[in-house]
């Protein structure tokens, strides 16, 4: 037997990780309810939560919704490795990726979960008592799993397995369906064709993606994944949205982030719109003959939407009528290019915070760089990123923009951030899948610079750090993906899964920042070269901890939801 081999069976026969997973899952799970109330009873005022109290203890708080959202990443990986051993396909790998999973994040819980670079939460930072943690300590699946879970021989068994399979797709099976798994197959080939060879110049020259790589995404079906078959679209389920979502951002974000606008505006006009309005958009839609864009965000108002300012004032009467909008928006991606924008305006200025907000569905020419916004009452100039490149980011002012009143999505005033709100879900969700693209990306660089770079008489793979670095990336990128899987099928079941999807886009962020880091720092100075792709690469991966909400809002809505008991 060979030192690998030896190495995985260690790995893997003394250790029933699955086993061990269940039963920690559900102590686990009563430290995160002990955890909760024992949160709860520092914010609660008067019978009620106190957002005063809630801001004072940011850090309690939040760290409950990392808390939980390792909880539910290690249940997802016991559910991972029970439904991949029905299908026959629960191997070395998948073994090997639960184990150390599991035991690097029951570690992380006892010892210190990093809700940045900075900043670890501690059990006793949620009012854990030290009876408590030291009860967690001592029982056996824990202690086990702690100990034995990600050690030294379980990771390198894994590298070996890595190095061997040469792998340019997931490292591991992903638990999809055959149908599905096609799908995954079909992107990949495209991504590798079409997107990958050419998303490293696009980047340095800051260009649009190419009108032909839309052609092609409208040709699959991309725009139309999940709108219903009657109004033109494929009518897929959110896991199949996920799944190309990832594999297209895995060779470009700005590329999986096209479908992304598609996919969030019709979710407006599915939920939100008239029977008109239905029929009028989704085809167009879901046939890529329209690209829309979201122009929500304002300056000095951020993730606070009650704040916005922009106004619409509705003229004349019955078919002539229009609102005329004024104001100032930010942060728009790809308007330039849009045929109709997804507009939040405030209708109502008697109405206060959220109550007097509605959504335009807003059409406009397609402008160029020369001339961005070739409509009356609409200019705007571009805001230069580090990354997410190839769509372009925009302010845009509007002074007497004019939008057929007919085109207030759903034909109601001040229904707005209730309409908006129905997207959240699809949309965090949707930030996840991209967040597992980069971090799969990161990791396909990272190893293949690792793979070729011969320092000291060996390729860098062979330094145990730099194997660590590869290892962690293939397992937490695959604890990200089933979370957002997870996430994705509670949505098509038609349960509210703002928690759970809140979840996936706060860890999904933040692995796909750790994995960029980390292949940067395999790649050493060539790293920080601008003609290496992981520079870029990193780029792109440092906004998924901001937009969709930034990781410190997306903490604080998931902790909000614990603390009201899931209402």
């Amino acid at each position: 037997m060979s030192a690998s081999a030896a190495l995985q069976t260690v790995a893997t026969d003394t250790l029933d990780a699955v086993a061990l997973g269940r039963t920690a899952t559900a102590r686990l799970e009563a430290l995160l309810a002990e955890a909760t109330s024992l949160v709860k009873a520092q914010v609660t005022e008067g019978g009620r939560i106190s957002p005063a109290l809630m801001e004072r203890e940011q850090r309690s708080t939040h760290g409950l919704a990392w808390l939980a959202t390792y909880v539910f990443s290690v249940r997802e990986l016991v559910h991972y490795a029970d439904r991949l051993t029905e299908m026959g396909k629960f191997g070395a790998t998948e073994k090997l990726i639960v184990q150390i999973g599991l035991g690097e994040y029951v570690a992380q819980i006892l010892g210190g979960i990093p809700m940045s670079q900075g900043e670890i939460v501690r059990l006793g930072d949620l009012y854990v008592s030290d009876a408590t943690e030291a009860a967690l300590r001592a029982d056996p699946a824990i202690a086990t799993l702690a100990a034995k879970g990600n050690t030294a021989a379980s990771r390198a068994a894994l590298a070996d397995i890595i190095r061997g399979a040469h792998p340019t797709g997931t490292i591991g099976e992903a638990g999809l369906d055959e149908t599905t798994e096609a799908m995954r197959t079909e992107m990949h080939r495209f991504v590798e064709a079409e997107v990958a060879p050419h998303a490293h110049e696009w980047h340095l020259k800051n260009d649009y993606i190419p009108l032909e790589i839309i052609t092609h995404l409208s040709e699959m079906g991309v725009f139309g994944l999940t709108i219903p078959e009657e109004f033109g679209g494929l009518g897929l389920p959110k896991e199949a949205m996920c799944v190309v979502t990832e594999e297209l951002s895995r060779g470009y974000i700005g590329v999986g982030s096209l479908g992304t606008r598609s996919e969030i505006a019709a979710e407006l006009i599915l939920a939100g719109g008239t029977d008109d309005q239905k029929a009028h958009y989704l085809p167009k839609l879901a046939a890529g003959e329209i690209l829309p864009t979201a122009v929500f965000t304002e300056p000095n108002t951020g993730s606070d939407l009650a704040s916005l300012r922009t106004r619409a004032v509705k003229e004349g009467q019955g078919d002539d009528a229009v609102y005329k909008v004024s104001g100032n928006k930010t942060w728009i991606t790809h308007p330039v290019r849009a045929d109709v924008m997804t507009l939040l305006v405030r209708t109502n200025p008697a109405e206060p915070g959220y109550k007097g907000l509605s959504i335009l569905l807003a059409e406009k020419p397609r402008g160029t760089d020369e001339n961005p916004f070739p409509a009356e009452g609409m200019t705007g100039g571009e805001i230069e990123v580090l990354g997410y490149r190839g769509m372009k980011e925009y302010e845009i002012g509007f002074d007497g923009f004019t939008v057929p009143a007919a085109n207030l999505l759903g034909g109601e005033e001040g229904q707005g951030f209730k309409q908006l709100m129905t997207t959240f879900e699809s949309a965090r969700i949707q930030t996840a899948a991209r967040a597992v693209g980069v971090a799969q990306a990161a990791m396909e660089v990272g190893l293949k610079y690792a793979e070729e770079r011969i320092q000291f008489g060996k390729a860098l793979i062979h330094f145990p750090r730099v194997a660590d670095k590869i290892v962690m990336m293939a397992v937490e990128t695959m604890i990200a993906r089933q979370i957002t899987y997870f996430a994705a099928r509670a949505k098509d079941e038609g349960r509210r899964t703002d928690l759970e999807a809140g979840m996936a886009k706060l860890l999904g962020a933040r692995v796909a920042w750790a994995a960029a880091d980390n292949a940067l720092q395999i790649h050493g100075g060539n790293g920080f070269a601008l003609e290496y792709p992981v520079s870029r690469i990193l780029c792109d991966a440092r906004i998924l901890n901001i937009f969709e909400g930034a990781a410190e809002i997306q903490a604080q809505v998931i902790a909000r939801r614990l603390l009201d008991g899931g209402n």
